[in-house]
Order: C-alpha cells, then structure tokens, then sequence
C-alpha cells in the first residue's frame, strides 16, 4: 500500500425518521395486537356461553353504544376531565410545595407524616358527601377537591423521596460554597427530584380520574361519567354503561400520555452533565 493510500471507513448512517419510525412500531405493535386478541376471546366467550349482557356485554355491543352516543359520551369525558385536571393540578403543586418544605425543615416533616398518611387512609365514599355538604350540591368543587387529595399523597411521597436522594459529596459541594438550604435545594435537590415528581405525577394522573369519577356517585350536578354510568346502569342499558366506563378509561390514559408526554418535554430541555 502506497504511502498517500488511505483507509476508508464507512460511517453509520445516522438514525433518521424511518428507523424512528420502526422503534414506534416495535413498540406499538404488541399491546395494540393483545388489546385485539383480547377484544376477540372475549367476544367469543360472551357469543359461545350466552352470557347475559346485565353480567358482561360483548365489546361489539359496547363499541355499538359507544359510537352511537359518542356526544354524551364526550360530554360527560369533558366534565369529569376537567375535574380531574383541576384536582391533578392543584393536588401536584401542594404535594411538591410541602415536600419542599418537609425536606427543608426536619420538624414539619415529622409533624407532616402522620397527617399524609392518614390522608393516603380517608375514604372517598365518606368524605364526598360532606363536601357536597360543606360546598354545595350544585358545585363542582367538591369532586376537584377529591381528586386533589387523591393526588396529592403519591405527588408528596414520590416529591420528598426523591429530594432526599441527593448524594452527600453533592451537599458538601453546596455546603463549601456556602450556599444557603434554598440554594442548595434549588441547585442540586431540585433536579434530582424531577424524575421523582413524574413518576408521582403519573401515578396520581389515573388516580384524579378514578376519584373523581367516584365523587360523581355520591350527589353533586347532573353530568360526568359517573352519573352517566349510574343512569345507564340503573335504567338496565348495560352496554352503554359500559360505553361510558369506556369512556372514563380513555379519558385515564389521556391524562396518564399527558403526565407522561411533559416528562419526556421536560427530560428533553434539562441540561445534561
């Protein structure tokens, strides 16, 4: 080989939008393809075994009533969607705001901790009608106030578990700079919470639904998913009660892709070492 001869080594072509693409598939595909061969067996048990519909309709029934009363359907997703957010965000920023304040301040940890977990204890079927009572029937603000406190237990555990993760070389870093607690907290605490404060958010995301589609049982206005489930159940149209318990799940997973969907935005602008 000649002295002004080279060697010649192909780069990797760089991951472009089809190879993207395949991963979305690969990772799509098996969940879509169970959720299919679920929907089928279970057809085929409701068709085979003659059960009753007032025990299980088929999904072909449910996906029949569903599409067929998609607007209440949908209307009653707006209600209990909006309930639910607003006790998610109200729930979340009180969870992270007194986990701060527990990791800061050892006497209000102390004091906080045996009032969190009674609150992670109360029960929803009692605690909603004395809301309705202290609130009024005719408000919404005791299903919010349900579902605030729903997410607020696993917001403040996760929040304050992850702000005690801190490796100690970290707070002796901040301690030589003399840095006050704030400081500290602000620079090193805080971002090594974040991943912490989703995975709570995640969790309490399905939670702000599930309580308050239970608070709509117990009184409050007409509308929500709750009270349509009830309706339709109590007038034995078993199929789109389950169109509305439908509903109320795709209204879980939409708020659980929304948690996860900021924590994939937010991981994506945090500044990596």
């Amino acid at each position: 080989m000649s002295a002004g001869a080279s060697t010649r080594v192909a780069a990797p072509a760089p991951a472009g939008p089809a190879r993207s693409g395949s991963g979305l598939v690969r990772t799509a595909l098996p969940p879509v393809l169970l959720g299919l061969v679920a929907i089928l067996l279970w057809q085929g048990a409701v068709t085979v075994l003659a059960i009753k519909p007032f025990i299980l309709p088929g999904p072909f029934a449910i996906g029949e009533q569903f599409t067929a009363n998609l607007q209440n359907v949908l209307n009653g997703m707006a209600v209990t969607g909006r309930n639910a957010l607003i006790g998610l965000v109200l729930g979340a920023i009180v969870g992270v705001l007194l986990a701060i304040l527990s990791a800061l301040v050892r006497v209000f940890d102390e004091m906080a901790a045996p009032v969190v977990a009674a609150f992670a204890v109360v029960p929803i079927v009692a605690l909603a009608p004395v809301l309705y009572t202290m609130f009024g029937a005719n408000a919404e603000t005791a299903r919010q106030l349900v579902a605030a406190l729903a997410v607020f237990v696993p917001v403040y555990f996760n929040t304050l578990k992850g702000l005690r993760m801190v490796r100690p070389v970290h707070r002796d870093l901040m301690r030589s700079y003399a840095a006050s607690n704030w400081q500290a907290t602000k620079t090193v605490t805080l971002p090594t919470a974040v991943p912490f404060v989703f995975t709570g958010l995640r969790i309490a995301s399905s939670l702000a639904v599930i309580s308050a589609l239970i608070a709509e049982y117990f009184g409050g206005p007409v509308g929500g998913l709750g009270k349509s489930i009830t309706s339709a159940a109590s007038s034995s149209n078993y199929g789109l009660a389950w169109a509305y318990v439908l509903g109320s799940i795709i209204l879980g997973l939409l708020l659980y892709c929304a948690a996860l969907g900021l924590e994939k935005l937010v991981s994506r602008r945090a500044p990596t070492a």
